[in-house]
Parts: C-alpha cells; structure tokens; sequence
C-alpha cells in the first residue's frame, strides 16, 4: 500500500514540475531567467516547485 502511495505522489509532483516548466517557457521572462527556473524545477522537484510558485514567472498556460 505504501508504495502505491508515494508512486502516485510521485506522479503528481512529476506533472506539477512539467506544467511549471510549461509555465516558464511561455512567460515572458529573459532567456536566461528561463533556464535558471527550468534548471531550479529539474533539480530540485518539490523545492523549486514551490520557490516557483511563490517567485517565478508566469505564462499564459491553461489546462
């Protein structure tokens, strides 16, 4: 059960990550700020999704 458990948490942080990474490359931040935002959500998943959420950029991505 567990392991269901965080697989689908897993899951979860994992699209959080791509539709923020989403959301950086749409913004009209600088290219570097965009790299340094991706690099920040690659590395670090649920710290820079948060830092993301609090600080960075954002596109005009709808779902």
């Amino acid at each position: 059960m567990g392991s269901t458990f965080n697989g689908l948490i897993g899951l979860i942080i994992l699209a959080l990550d791509i539709w923020a990474i989403i959301n950086v490359i749409k913004s009209g931040a600088g290219t570097g700020a965009k790299i340094l935002w991706v690099l920040l959500i690659i590395f670090l998943p649920v710290l820079g999704l948060v830092i993301w959420a609090i600080a960075g950029p954002r596109g005009n991505v709808r779902i």
